[in-house]
């Protein structure tokens, strides 16, 4: 029987040792809910064609949908970080639910495209936000050991989405048109309440948060400068992003990347349409995409939670990255259905290997205590590409009247990003290993002086010498 209050919940989630037990529902729920938030804004272009028409809009008009969508998507992480306080991970997972519900269901009745920002855009983009980051924090602190492996398995629920929600959203819209298929999208969205129900959380240690009745800490009110300054901090994670050379690194390698990286799956079925494929083939790609993403990630996942990939982990991801971004360009080799369904292939397995690793990178650069803030600041500067990316990519396509340079213009912004993202890293653990090399010797040298041997600074507590 599920627990009616925050110490009952924690009480018996304290039951439940990580790495396993209860872990494992709160996996699949975590699965479950990125299927439905992060693949969403993919089969939005299905109604391109019907948007455009109602709404008398172009291409760049149209792609604000998806893309304000999934910027408020990750430009939420502030708010979802409060609330995850407040609320913890279960509840807030489910005020998520509810509002992607209501705004895909709101948006079935609007008569502007200034409307559908506001419902399909910022209402339902609001709602994924608080369902998807805090099921992500929540997994990894169900998971330590097989951290990696947990996170490749529910990465799996981003390529469940795409297999199954653009078929659905086929099949809606060629039985009733794009207003009763947002209405009924809007019902399925709410299966989020479900996911975050259960997901209970663990029991607190005396260094967490304090529990519900002691007295809050100076920074719990965000009142005053200085409280607003200690709020500001701790749910956005300044801190890291200044003193922190590798979550700066890999911050601004993401941001860019995503000014190229969801772009390609949102065009991928209009640039099929447009050069006269059958819209369902069109969508059937983007369903192979999720299959080869279902069947590589647990094996992935498996694969790199092996010990020699500790800390390697971003070496990795970088390489998975440049194959991702230079995959785009395959697409444009021509808009017939073998090339499409090979470079679908091929961005699949890149993508796989991408999405696998992508948290578990960020779980390494910076402790978990602080992951939720760093997760909730990465995602504010991923909106801002991200919220700029299809609208760019649609102004190119309104001037040029050709869709392959944007997979063009894809393939350069990615692989870019992941050259960046590999050599700062590789410089970075130069540079640390000379260091660690140089104190060494330091020691070494110390060890072998008269005079601080004579104070036995060098040897240890059975008395023999290192």
């Amino acid at each position: 029987m599920a627990s009616d209050g925050p110490d009952d919940e924690r009480r018996a989630a304290g039951a439940q040792a990580p790495d396993g037990g209860w872990g494992w529902v709160v996996l699949v729920a975590t699965m479950l809910v990125l299927a439905l938030t992060l693949a969403f804004p993919s089969c939005v272009g299905i109604f391109y064609n019907d948007l455009q028409r109602d709404f008398h809009a172009s291409n760049s008009q149209t792609s604000w949908v998806p893309s304000i969508m999934t910027a408020v998507l990750h430009a939420g992480g502030p708010v979802c970080s409060v609330l995850l306080e407040r609320l913890g991970c279960r509840a807030t997972v489910m005020l998520g639910g509810v509002l992607s519900g209501l705004g895909m269901a709101a948006s079935s009745f609007t008569h502007s495209i200034g409307q559908l920002y506001v419902t399909a855009g910022v209402i339902t983009g609001l709602g994924f936000c608080l369902s998807y980051q805090p099921a992500v924090t929540i997994l990894g602190q169900y998971f330590v050991r097989r951290r990696a492996f947990a996170n490749a398995i529910s990465s799996t629920g981003t390529a469940l989405g795409l297999c199954t929600l653009p078929v659905l959203a086929n099949f809606l819209h060629g039985e009733l048109g794009w207003r009763g298929s947002f209405l009924v999208l809007g019902g399925v969205l709410l299966n989020c309440c479900v996911c975050g129900a259960v997901m209970r959380p663990l029991a607190q240690t005396p260094t967490e948060t304090p529990a519900v009745g002691r007295e809050p800490s100076p920074e719990s009110g965000c009142v005053g400068t200085s409280r607003i300054q200690a709020c500001v901090s701790k749910h956005m994670a300044l801190d890291q992003l200044l003193h922190n050379r590798r979550y700066r690194v890999y911050a601004v390698a993401i941001t860019w990347t995503m000014l190229g990286f969801v772009v390609p799956l949102i065009y991928l079925v209009p640039y099929a349409t447009d050069n006269h494929m059958d819209a369902g083939r069109a969508a059937s790609l983007l369903s192979v995409l999720g299959l080869v993403n279902i069947a590589v990630r647990p094996p992935v996942g498996v694969i790199f939670n092996l010990p020699w990939f500790r800390g390697r982990h971003v070496y990795v991801f970088s390489g998975a990255l440049l194959v991702n971004g230079l995959s785009n360009a395959v697409c444009c080799l021509g808009p017939t259905f073998p090339v499409l369904l090979s470079y679908v292939l091929l961005y699949g397995l890149s993508m796989s290997v991408v999405g696998s690793l992508m948290f578990t990178v960020l779980m390494d650069v910076v402790d978990m205590s602080r992951f939720a803030s760093a997760l909730g600041l990465l995602a504010i500067m991923e909106s801002v590409t991200l919220l700029v990316g299809p609208p760019l990519a649609g102004i190119l396509v309104d001037s040029t009247g050709q869709y392959f340079y944007v997979f063009l213009a894809c393939s350069a912004i990615v692989a870019s990003a992941a050259i960046f993202l590999v050599v700062a890293f590789w410089w970075m653990d130069a540079d640390e290993r000379a260091r660690h090399g140089g104190q060494r010797a330091s020691q070494e040298e110390s060890c072998h002086d008269p005079v601080v041997d004579s104070l036995d600074v060098c040897r240890p507590p059975g008395g023999a010498m290192t």
